[in-house]
């Protein structure tokens, strides 16, 4: 092994404090999260009402495993909530923002999807 020079050493046992990271990068960490077809789905029936996991799975069309999985990546981020009522767990949105969120990401889209339309209504026409 070879040995080090004390300037290797020096600093040992004392740790830098880590830099938080910056606000964009935890931005682009949350948007990776909601990055799933699944929780996406998942997350809009929750903005209408808490579900039982037995009432999401007709509606986001897949195995209950898969489910489950994607449940605990939304738990984990604090997107959700779950509760026990018997043998039933119920999810529900951990804060109204996330509605919100996905109510402004519909509106978003609605524009860009009419800027398509308009944009492909000119092409046909100068054709």
């Amino acid at each position: 092994m070879p040995s080090r020079s004390a300037d290797e050493t020096a600093g040992e046992g004392r740790r830098e404090p880590r830099p938080d990271p910056p606000l964009y990068q935890l931005k682009a960490e949350f948007f990776k999260t909601l990055g799933h077809p699944v929780r996406i789905r998942v997350l809009e029936l929750l903005s209408i009402r808490p579900h039982a996991v037995s009432e999401m799975l007709p509606e986001v069309g897949v195995e209950s495993a898969a489910l489950s999985q994607q449940l605990a990546v939304l738990r984990r981020a604090n997107l959700v909530t779950a509760r026990r009522e018997g043998s039933a767990v119920y999810y529900q949105l951990a804060t109204d923002d996330v509605a919100e969120l996905l109510r402004v990401a519909r509106g978003i889209l609605t524009g860009v999807l009419q800027g398509q339309i308009e944009l492909l209504a000119g092409l046909r026409a100068s054709s």
